[in-house]
């Protein structure tokens, strides 16, 4: 906190104010912050949409100014609770987001209109949390591929 206020300009005092513990400041900066914001694409296919999801996610988890934060919070949120809950509120808003990816693949017949989004970010996302982070193999445009090559073969495989 003192590191924030000197430079900020402001005194310690102000910062806890408005943010009772680092915890609360981390989590509005994190709710705020333009680098860790992803677009929705609409590439015209859920195979096109999911893929550049994908590539988003993985830019996250990878790239310099964003994967260190990252990291960081993801990990910290088992023990740190103000964390996990903002961890939460910003993976909850970025599903309901998410939305419109499903809203226009079920529309198109790409998938069964009952398909749980959740599922499938959870999907997506948690492989390649797995294969960055844990693993840490290389970031990759063709694993991104494979995993929503085999996301999409299963959801047409679903019955609806």
């Amino acid at each position: 906190m003192e590191a924030v206020a000197r430079r900020s300009g402001v005194n310690k005092t102000t910062l806890y104010r408005w943010w009772p513990s680092k915890d609360a400041l981390l989590a509005a900066a994190l709710t705020v912050a333009a680098p860790l914001r992803i677009s929705i694409p609409d590439t015209g296919t859920f195979e096109g949409d999911l893929t550049a999801l994908g590539l988003e996610i993985g830019r996250l988890l990878t790239a310099e100014d964003t994967s260190p934060i990252v990291t960081a919070v993801l990990s910290a949120s088992a023990s740190r609770p103000e964390l996990a809950s903002v961890g939460h509120r910003f993976f909850s808003d970025r599903l309901e987001r998410e939305q419109v990816i499903f809203d226009r693949a079920a529309a198109r017949g790409e998938i069964p209109a009952g398909l749980d989004p959740a599922v499938v970010v959870d999907l997506l996302a948690g492989s390649l949390w797995t294969h960055l982070v844990l693993r840490g193999e290389g970031f990759s445009e063709s694993y991104v591929r494979t995993v929503v090559g085999v996301i999409v073969r299963g959801t047409r495989s679903r019955p609806a």
